[in-house]
């Protein structure tokens, strides 16, 4: 595996959205996006209270930003609305092994931000940084089944549905289906030649 020749530089700047580390003046506005039902409704953790949100917040500041020079390294990024420099989410790229040069995304979005293509924008720029800087072979994301707004923001971002699983995993008290999407490095070169859709 090639690594970056250089470090990952943040904050990174999309056409309205900054995409920044996590800081303690993050907690207010991560404890209102975690602590809501409707927010993380199809989440493997229940609403957070001001305590969980703390843990949770320590943990995005102590992941920094990884070289990805050994498995298990996560990149955790607070996404910023440009003008308003209000928090509308959190995106997290972990990485799973050296050797077969994966990782998973995964993100959560604030429900008063929805429907206006802040997710779409800011996962496009973190498979960039996957694919351009870290040189992975391969993203994936796993969700629940019933999660058509999620399903349908990776199929916008060019990932192919690669499996559905039946009654997977025991999540909020029910057997729930899971669904895998998945872009492999040959398939982001062709859809980054052409402009997004």
């Amino acid at each position: 595996m090639t690594l970056p020749a250089r470090p990952l530089k943040l904050p990174i700047d999309t056409d309205r959205l900054s995409l920044r580390r996590w800081t303690n003046d993050d907690h207010a506005a991560l404890l209102d996006m975690t602590s809501r039902p409707d927010a993380v409704r199809y989440l493997p953790f229940p609403p957070r209270d001001a305590a969980a949100t703390t843990k949770a917040l320590e943990q995005r500041i102590g992941w920094g930003v990884p070289d990805f020079d050994a498995d298990g390294q996560v990149l955790a990024l607070a996404v910023e609305h440009r003008d308003t420099y209000e928090l509308v989410g959190d995106v997290v790229l972990m990485f799973r092994t050296l050797e077969h040069r994966d990782a998973e995304i995964g993100f959560i979005f604030h429900p008063d931000h929805q429907g206006r293509g802040y997710a779409t924008e800011a996962c496009r720029q973190v498979l960039g940084i996957a694919f351009e800087h870290y040189g992975l072979h391969r993203v994936f994301a796993r969700l629940d089944a019933r999660n058509d707004a999620s399903a349908r923001l990776l199929a916008r971002l060019g990932m192919r549905q690669e499996a559905h699983l039946v009654a997977n995993e025991w999540l909020k008290g029910e057997w729930t289906d899971e669904l895998v999407f998945a872009i492999l490095d040959r398939e982001y070169a062709v859809l980054s030649s052409s402009p997004p859709t």
